[in-house]
């Protein structure tokens, strides 16, 4: 089940959550202990890593590199996972582009809060805008992507795919980050792709049942969401679900793995085998037990990334009998907290909060947000590609409702021709030949 949680206040407002930092004096920024483990079938997943990077687009590091000449206030860390298909073009492209284009989606010379709350709308746009021209290249790979962007406390992760990424807190509690795309185990996916052109049914042999799992057509493809596989239809979107949450002071471990891990371990399983583990360590076991369960029939890959109170060279200690998969988070403030609570700010420790959350595959309304357009839109840029446009060329999201009203007299955010036809084809109203023929 999905939690839809706009900053209009169905969700926790960020500066809500700075107010209870501060109350309880959580100012620091966490460190955080990392490790990975791959064994290789196929050759198709690749991994991310940057512990500190600068938030401006173009010093983003490749190469895994930290990044210098920035200040802690002005640097995030950066984990992924690109699990492949087809072919690694597409996952080697992914890891090389998705950052900068992510990060060059977000204005210039806004404050840490405004930065984090541009952010989903920023992921969107750096997944549409690395699938749009990574298919110029016709290149008929495609990949999975798990993203995890952390800033401070704040966790947010944006994932196509069936690649995944679980976070235990420091009170043991489980929580789910990402989104499963798989077309066997996600119906609302199922309808999306039928309503907007494609046909999703298994192998059917000599008109005997079908045998497999559930496939989109054509193509092929097992998945609803990916980066590329520009033969199989634009109705296999890159519009990634997104999950944003501030995490307490205590921490907490972030297991982020390729579909090769958790088609052979349970959640718990995955995080049993871990305990008393330092992340390196932690990703081998998980990597290692996989194996040892299914065999190596698929690229194996996992990340452990520990995200702990300043100078806390450990993982967190787990508190018997509070723990469980949490597929919701374990509550909001207004259910339980006083009004005097509310007030101060204050939150008990240990709380995993949730920030946002959306997964719909309409780009509009991805793109559609309820904030100061001075501060979190460059104006008559399109919205996807960045492409510099003059006032009253962009084409608006809002479709049909006019770019200038009493409401809303911006209209925006504006998309360029290009992107326009990208956002129409996945919504099944473009066919992808004349798509194909425009870019």
């Amino acid at each position: 089940m999905e939690v839809k949680g706009e900053v209009d206040g169905s969700g926790v407002p960020l500066a809500v959550l700075l107010k209870r930092e501060l109350c309880n004096q959580k100012v620091e920024k966490p460190d955080m202990l990392f490790g990975e483990a791959n064994k290789s079938k196929k050759g198709e997943d690749f991994t991310f890593l940057l512990p500190k990077c600068s938030r401006r687009p173009g010093q983003a590091q490749a190469d895994g590199e930290d990044a210098t000449g920035a200040g802690d206030d002005d640097t995030i860390s950066v984990f992924a996972i690109f699990d492949g298909h087809n072919g690694s073009a597409a996952a080697i492209y992914t890891r090389e582009n998705l950052l900068n284009n992510v990060l060059a989606a977000i204005p210039p010379n806004l404050t840490s809060e405004e930065w984090t709350t541009a952010l989903p709308r920023a992921l969107v746009a750096g997944f549409v805008k690395t699938d749009k021209e990574f298919q110029t290249k016709a290149a008929r790979s495609g990949t999975t992507v798990t993203f995890v962007i952390i800033d401070g406390w704040v966790v947010t992760v944006a994932s196509v795919g069936d690649s995944r990424c679980i976070l235990e807190s420091a009170e043991g509690s489980v929580y789910f980050l990402s989104a499963d795309h798989r077309l066997d185990t996600n119906e609302e996916e199922v309808e999306r792709v039928t309503a907007s052109g494609g046909d999703v049914g298994r192998i059917n042999i000599a008109g005997g049942a079908g045998i497999g799992p559930l496939r989109c057509w054509p193509g092929g493809l097992c998945l609803s969401r990916s980066i590329g596989d520009i033969d199989v239809g634009e109705f296999i979107v890159p519009v990634p679900h997104v999950k944003q949450v501030k995490l307490s002071n205590a921490g907490g471990r972030l297991v982020i793995a390729s579909d090769g891990v958790w088609d052979a371990l349970r959640f718990q399983e995955a995080l049993n085998y871990t305990r008393g583990l330092p992340a390196e360590a932690a990703a081998s076991r998980i990597v290692k037990e996989s194996v040892s369960s299914k065999g190596l029939r698929d690229d194996t890959t996992c990340i452990v990334v520990d995200i702990l109170p300043p100078e806390k060279l450990s993982p967190p200690l787990k508190k018997h009998g509070k723990g469980g998969i949490k597929a919701l988070f374990r509550r909001r403030p207004s259910d339980e907290l006083t009004e005097d609570q509310m007030d101060r700010g204050c939150l008990e420790p240990d709380v995993v909060e949730e920030i946002y959350e959306e997964g719909s595959a309409m780009l509009a309304q991805r793109l559609k947000i309820n904030y100061p357009t001075g501060n979190m839109f460059k104006l008559h840029d399109c919205a996807v590609c960045q492409l510099e446009m003059k006032p009253g060329e962009g084409i608006s999201v809002h479709g049909n409702i006019p770019k200038h009203s009493r409401v809303d007299p911006w209209g925006g955010p504006f998309l360029c021709s290009s992107c326009q036809l990208k956002k129409e084809a996945m919504e099944g109203k473009q066919h992808l030949t004349s798509m194909n023929a425009f870019i």
